[in-house]
């Protein structure tokens, strides 16, 4: 059934009289039309805003991300720039001086292993005269061990070569105090961003 709705029109004659006819169907598509485009609209306008909002947030991450990172690597420079010094000293003079104080324990260490697989094998040790008194007397009071020592000036002090019959083995804690020395000093000399982390 069609709705018929009466015109009000001020210019109009009275006379006359002017009548819209709407389809009841055509007004609930007309509805449907309107209410599926308005939604349609807003559901855009959301996720232009969240899209817009999340663009924003990341560029402020981003930001502070870049922040702290300049951060953290400007405090680790500082960090290394000060303990620089103190480690270039350990290295160059505490290091070789600690060396020399472990070396008659090393040494001891490094021959009773060797010393109970051959007996009463003789144990010769071929050393720098430097180093041959803390050697000596360790090992004479700890072991008992019939002992031959025989001087090299050529050696570093902190080489040391162990002869049981057979058997010989070598300690060089020159090289490795050069060793350590050599990689603390390589960290040093690394530009900023060669340097491993840790």
């Amino acid at each position: 059934m069609a709705l018929k709705l009466e015109v009000f029109d001020v210019d109009a004659k009275p006379e006359k009289s002017h009548t819209v006819v709407l389809d009841r169907v055509a007004l609930e598509d007309e509805k449907l039309a309107s209410y599926e485009t308005g939604y349609k609209a807003g559901w855009d306008d959301a996720a232009a805003a969240q899209g817009e909002e999340q663009t924003a947030i990341r560029a402020e991450l981003a930001r502070n991300l870049q922040t702290l990172n300049f951060t953290y690597q400007e405090a680790r420079s500082h960090v290394l720039k000060a303990v620089e010094p103190l480690l270039l000293q350990i290295v160059g003079q505490l290091l070789p001086e600690i060396a020399r104080e472990v070396l008659a324990p090393f040494i001891l260490e490094t021959l009773m292993p060797l010393a109970e697989g051959l007996g009463d094998a003789p144990v010769t040790l071929v050393l720098n005269p430097v180093a041959r008194d803390p050697i000596e007397s360790l090992l004479t009071q700890a072991t008992g061990l019939p002992l031959t020592i025989e001087e090299e000036p050529t050696l570093g002090e902190g080489q040391v070569y162990i002869r049981l019959g057979s058997v010989e083995t070598q300690v060089d804690l020159d090289k490795a105090t050069a060793d350590i020395a050599a990689a603390v000093r390589g960290f040093f000399e690394l530009p900023g961003k060669d340097r491993p982390n840790g």
